[in-house]
C-alpha cells in the first residue's frame, strides 16, 4: 500500500511547501522528486504536480464544495492531497476507483490515518455529484476559466476578442521543443537521426531551427544532446536571433542573460560577434555557463545588474537584447505555478523594472544599432504600453517594423500568444538609435 501511495507523497509535499512558502515549481531540479527511484514514480508525482497548479483555482472551487467545513492550517497536506485526487478524477481518464483506493491510501504514508475516511467521502461525493458540479462550475468564471480573477481580466482587457483562446491555452500542456545547433547539422539532417531514434518530430515554420517533438523525452535520448547538436528551446524564443539582424564581427550585449538560451543561438547563428551575458543571478549563469561548454561557443559572462551598465560595460554595443523580467503570462502552460505566484503588485514592480532597464541600457547603444526589446507577456502593460512610454521620453528612438508572418503587427512591435503555431506567448520589439533631429 505505501509503495502505491509514495508518488503523491512527494507530490503532496511538493505542492504543500509551494504553497506555504511561495516557491516556483522546477521538477529538473527538486530534491524531493530525486527521493523517487523508479521513473513512472517521477512521472506520476511531476504529473500530479503540475495538474494541480494548472487547474489549482477550479480544484480549489471544487474542493470548497464537497467540504463542510475549511480544513485546518496545519492539514496543508491533507487539502493538497484531495486536490491531487480531484484532479485526476476531473480532468484526466484515470480509473476512478484506482484514484480514489490510491489517494485514500496516501492519508496513512502522510501518517494522518483521520483524514482517511474524509477524503475517501469527498471523492467519492464528487464522482456522484460530477455533472451538477460541472453544470455550476461554468457560473463562476475563475472555477470555468482555471484562472485567478485578477489574471482573467487582465487577459479579457488586453485581448478582448482572444482571452476564451488564450486562457483555453494556458491550460494545455505545452510540447518540448528544440533548436539544431546549425553550426553542427542542418534542421533536416537532425531530422532524421530524430527519426532513426524513433522521435517523431516537425519543423517549427517560423524558425530556422526550431523542431517539436511529438512527445516530451528525456534529454538523454535527445540525439548529440552532450555533444551540443541540440538544446531545448520554445520556437517564439528563437525568434530573437532573426529580429536582431546579426552581422560577423558585431559587439552584442545579452541583458537578463540566464539561463542563456538565446545568448547560445547568438553564438550558433553568428559565430564571430563579441557577446556580453549580463545576469544579476549568479546561480542561474551556471546553467548559461555550462550550455556555452557543452555547446563549445565563449562569451564573456557577468554577474551585474544590467540596470547599472555604469559599472560593467566596456564602451557601446551595436545590439542589445533585453528580454526583460516580466509576468511570465505567455508561458503559463510551460510554468503553471504562474497562477498562484503571480500579484497584481508584483505586476506593478515588474512594470517599473522593465522601464528601469530600457532607460539604463540605451546609452549604451551604438548610432544605428539595434535594442530588441523580448518578453514572455501577453499585458499590453509590460510590452506595447512600455514601448509607447519609452519612445515618447527618447526622441532618438526609431521602432521598426518586424516582417514576419508569425504572429500579430502591433502598432508598436510584435507579439505571439500562447498556442499560436503551438509556441509560447513572446513579445518583439526592435528598436533602432537614429540621430535626433537638431
Amino acid at each position: 500500500m505505501r509503495a502505491l501511495a509514495q508518488p503523491r507523497v512527494v507530490a503532496t509535499q511538493i505542492l504543500s511547501q509551494l504553497l506555504k512558502e511561495k516557491l516556483p515549481f522546477y521538477p529538473a531540479r527538486h530534491p524531493l522528486l530525486r527521493t523517487l527511484v523508479d521513473n513512472r514514480d517521477k512521472g506520476l508525482a511531476s504529473f500530479l504536480c503540475y495538474g494541480v497548479l494548472r487547474f489549482y483555482p477550479r480544484l480549489q472551487w471544487l474542493a470548497l464544495q464537497l467540504l463542510s467545513k475549511p480544513l485546518k492550517s496545519k492539514d496543508l497536506d491533507i487539502w493538497v492531497l484531495l486536490l491531487c485526487g480531484l484532479y485526476q478524477l476531473s480532468e484526466c481518464a484515470a480509473p476512478a476507483h484506482v484514484v480514489v483506493n490510491e489517494t485514500v491510501a496516501t492519508t496513512q504514508a502522510l501518517q494522518k490515518p483521520w483524514a482517511s475516511k474524509l477524503v475517501n467521502a469527498i471523492l467519492r461525493n464528487y464522482l456522484r455529484q460530477a455533472n451538477d458540479l460541472q453544470q455550476k462550475m461554468n457560473q463562476d468564471i475563475q472555477a470555468k476559466y482555471a484562472h485567478p480573477l485578477w489574471l482573467i481580466q487582465r487577459i479579457q482587457q488586453t485581448w478582448p476578442m482572444e482571452s476564451a483562446f488564450i486562457l483555453a491555452q494556458n491550460n494545455q500542456q505545452a510540447p518540448m521543443s528544440l533548436r539544431v545547433n546549425l553550426q553542427q547539422h542542418s534542421r533536416a539532417q537532425y531530422l532524421a537521426l530524430l527519426e532513426a531514434a524513433k522521435l517523431p518530430a516537425q519543423i517549427i515554420n517560423s524558425t530556422t531551427a526550431g523542431i517539436q517533438l511529438g512527445s516530451a523525452v528525456d534529454i538523454d535520448k535527445l540525439p548529440g544532446f552532450y555533444q551540443g547538436w541540440v538544446s531545448v528551446q520554445d520556437g517564439a524564443a528563437q525568434l530573437a536571433t532573426q529580429a536582431l539582424e546579426l552581422a560577423p564581427g558585431l559587439t552584442v550585449l545579452d541583458a537578463c542573460a540566464a539561463p542563456g538560451g538565446k545568448s547560445c543561438h547568438i553564438l550558433e547563428q553568428q559565430p564571430s560577434v563579441t557577446l556580453t551575458c549580463i545576469d544579476k543571478d549568479g546561480k542561474r549563469l551556471q546553467d548559461l555557463t555550462q550550455s556555452l561548454q557543452r555547446l563549445g561557443l565563449s562569451a564573456q559572462v557577468i554577474t551585474a545588474d544590467s540596470a547599472q551598465p555604469q559599472i560593467w560595460a566596456q564602451g557601446s554595443y551595436d545590439r542589445i537584447l533585453l528580454d526583460a523580467p516580466c509576468s511570465a503570462t505567455g508561458v503559463i502552460r510551460r510554468h503553471p505555478d504562474i497562477k498562484l505566484l503571480r500579484t497584481l503588485t508584483q505586476l506593478r514592480e515588474i512594470e517599473h523594472q522593465q522601464r528601469t532597464l530600457l532607460n539604463a541600457l540605451w546609452p549604451w547603444l551604438s548610432n544605428h544599432g539595434i535594442l530588441l526589446y523580448t518578453t514572455c507577456s501577453i499585458l499590453s502593460q509590460e510590452n506595447e504600453d512600455c514601448i509607447a512610454q519609452f519612445i515618447a521620453a527618447h526622441p532618438d528612438v526609431r521602432v521598426e517594423p518586424i516582417n514576419a508572418q508569425w504572429g500579430m503587427a502591433l502598432k508598436y512591435g510584435r507579439q505571439i500568444l500562447p498556442g499560436q503555431e503551438d509556441m509560447d506567448g513572446f513579445y518583439y520589439a526592435k528598436l533602432r538609435k537614429i540621430a535626433p533631429l537638431a
